[in-house]
């Protein structure tokens, strides 16, 4: 029942030391609950950007917790490389905001040092693509540490910065590595989507006690969305794990993530034209995933329909697919659809690179298939 479409300044150690071993005494893991409350807010009247979301969300944590600071290449003079870090040195200083030299085994590994130490660093990569430089210290380092301690240490840090497909910048820095970290035990992995979202899953992510991946998408950050005033409290924050209803429907379910929230709305508003109803999922967390909000969907619609950025094999929606298949087989009245990249590295031309991401076509054409309606010019579809 499962088709797979294929378009397709360092740090001292003595300023570490003397402001955390008082704190560290103190520090106690501190677990989210996962509530089943309402997943929409109230309607919003105000706009604001991705960019400034996460800088305000930043910003409000490094004020309330002196624990808190950021580290990366370029953070502090620069004020980041995509301006996520604006004002930030000018307000805390170069102690709470530290600009670091290109090594990002370095910087990770000194940032994982200071969070046994009961600090909150924040890791900015550049690129998502550099953290493999620093995936030894991500997963053997971080997110294994409180297993291995049996509890005693935490690991409160955040590794953050733009992750997928951008413009123009070929297979070395055009991957997705939710399914990467997702697949890992000990970390806990957001793919915020909206203004609202950068917000609340940050904060929650920075008071999190554990390792955190937060993985963003640069050409969101310059997008504005509609923001509540709930949303722009310094107390708001989002429940990790919790996935948000964007578009509720009764035909399909079309579950994604990050960028692709976008084109999955845009593809139901097509659809709802031609009379189909879609409800949107929006993950907004790819571990802990959300797996009673898919199921719950999917029991009402009976149809699926999973986009993702990232390569079809061992992927986000094989995950969902199976969960699926695991708790609601009964319900599906049709097979369910997968929508990812191209199973190739990306290409650099600007036609090609189009051909290997998911666009709003193809979701149209997925969820018509779900739905048993024609569709002209379908796409190539391999089991």
């Amino acid at each position: 029942m499962m088709r797979c479409v294929t378009r397709s300044n360092t740090i001292s150690s003595e300023s570490i030391v003397s402001v955390s071993m008082v704190l560290n005494q103190c520090l106690r893991r501190i677990g989210h609950v996962l509530s089943f409350g309402p997943r929409n807010y109230s309607t919003a009247s105000k706009q604001m950007n991705v960019r400034d979301a996460l800088n305000s969300a930043l910003d409000e944590e490094m004020s309330a917790d002196s624990r808190v600071f950021m580290m990366g290449e370029e953070v502090g003079e620069y004020q980041g490389a995509y301006k996520i870090t604006k004002g930030l040195l000018d307000k805390y200083g170069p102690d709470r905001v530290v600009d670091t030299p290109i090594t990002e085994a370095g910087f990770a590994g000194i940032g994982v040092g200071a969070a046994y130490y009961g600090l909150r660093p924040v890791v900015e990569f550049m690129t998502f693509n550099f953290s493999m430089q620093a995936i030894d210290h991500i997963i053997n380092s971080a997110a294994k540490m409180n297993y291995m301690s049996s509890g005693e240490i935490s690991v409160p840090i955040v590794f953050r910065g733009p992750n997928g497909a951008a413009a123009g910048v070929s297979s070395q820095h055009s991957q997705c590595y939710a399914a990467w970290f997702g697949s890992i035990p000990g970390l806990k992995v957001l793919t915020p989507y909206s203004s609202e979202d950068a917000r609340g899953l940050l904060k929650s992510a920075i008071r999190d006690p554990d390792p955190v991946v937060f993985l963003e998408n640069e050409l969101l950050y310059g997008e504005s969305f509609p923001i509540t005033e709930e949303a722009l409290d310094s107390s708001f924050c989002i429940p990790l794990g919790r996935a948000k209803i964007e578009r509720e429907g009764k035909d399909v379910t079309i579950v994604a993530y990050s960028k692709m929230v976008s084109y999955s709305l845009m593809a139901a508003e097509i659809l709802s034209k031609e009379g189909i109803s879609a409800e949107v999922i929006n993950l907004r967390s790819i571990r802990p995933l959300d797996r009673d909000a898919i199921n719950v969907s999917v029991r009402k619609t009976n149809r699926l329909v999973t986009v993702e950025e990232g390569f079809p094999q061992h992927g986000v929606g094989a995950e969902i697919c199976a969960s699926v298949v695991e708790e609601s087989f009964e319900y599906l009245d049709a097979p369910v659809e997968r929508i990812c990249g191209a199973d190739v590295p990306m290409p650099y031309a600007a036609n090609l690179e189009r051909l290997a991401v998911p666009q709003i076509d193809d979701i149209v054409r997925a969820s018509k298939r779900a739905c048993y309606r024609s569709t002209s010019g379908s796409m190539t579809v391999s089991g």
